[in-house]
């Protein structure tokens, strides 16, 4: 049965909004929770600090939608940023999971974010919802984050999204569209390395596709078409008809963006296959890497 209300934490973000404009354009009530005075009924206050939120807000709800936490690509990670990585994600996460655990069986479905950093990097593997965490700071805290979501409880319904890097001007694209038409694009370390990889449109469609479905745990939310970084990066340069020449060595990424973001979000070689999607029939609106860069970029 399609839902006829979600409430989003989030809201605001890259993919908060988009998925709060597909529900509302198809007639689900949205509900956004935001950290200061509401503006109108689609808005309520809370503090995901706090540890303290009124299970009453959810009640009724047919889902709660997760997606809290500050940019991984703000850089470089200083053990103060670590920090706020962590408190943003795992705190918004207890305090709606603890409100969720509260409603008992009536608890609303909790479609929590996750990330396929989880993974870490593992070359020559394929990597499936089955598939174990890897090491590194961002597998950690991805360990970590969808602990807290899973402390909802027996009786709730909990999906953790492993969402892969957005091919989108506002997310992985932002920084590489300026280096491309100045023309500093070019392979980053061997370029080998397999980047899992979304559109915006299909990350959309995939969450509320799980909603509708009412699927559980772990679920890679990545393009089924493997890409390395190579491809994504080349692609880009002849989409903005600029060149793909200068190497970035690995030592040098490592230098200037610290080692754990370099090899979390740059170098980490990571085929994740969404087996959960595919398997329960989701079909990508972007089969490749490139149709989703095209797409992102107008074609």
């Amino acid at each position: 049965m399609a839902p006829t209300r979600i409430i989003i934490s989030g809201a605001s973000g890259l993919i908060g909004s988009a998925l709060a404009t597909s529900l509302e354009a198809d007639g689900v009530e949205v509900v956004r929770l935001v950290r200061r005075q509401p503006r109108n009924a689609g808005e309520a206050f809370w503090e995901p600090g706090s540890g303290d939120l009124d299970p009453g807000l959810l009640a009724g709800a047919d889902a709660v939608v997760n997606l809290n936490g500050a940019s991984i690509g703000k850089l470089p990670w200083t053990g103060k940023y670590r920090e706020v990585l962590r408190s943003s994600r795992l705190a918004p996460t207890r305090t709606l999971a603890d409100a969720i655990r509260t409603l008992g069986k009536d608890a609303p479905m909790l479609v929590s974010a996750s990330a396929v950093g989880i993974y870490g990097d593992r070359p020559g593997e394929t990597l499936t919802e089955t598939s174990g965490p890897g090491e590194g700071f961002l597998a950690r805290l991805c360990v970590d984050w969808e602990a807290e979501a899973l402390k909802a409880g027996p009786e709730a319904k909990v999906a953790l999204l492993r969402t892969a890097s957005l091919l989108h001007p506002e997310a992985v694209l932002k920084p590489l569209i300026p280096l491309t038409r100045f023309g500093l694009n070019g392979p980053l370390g061997t370029s080998r390395q397999i980047w899992p990889w979304i559109s915006l449109e299909d990350e959309v469609r995939a969450i509320r596709h799980i909603i509708d479905h009412g699927i559980t745990g772990p679920v890679n939310l990545s393009g089924p078409t493997p890409a390395s970084a190579r491809d994504i990066g080349r692609h880009l340069a002849e989409r903005l008809r600029r060149p793909y020449l200068i190497p970035a060595p690995k030592w040098a990424l490592r230098m200037v963006l610290g080692r754990d973001a370099a090899e979390s979000l740059l170098l980490a070689d990571a085929k994740v296959e969404p087996e959960v999607l595919t398997g329960s029939g989701f079909q990508f609106t972007e089969p490749t890497a490139q149709s989703a860069i095209d797409s992102a970029l107008g074609h």
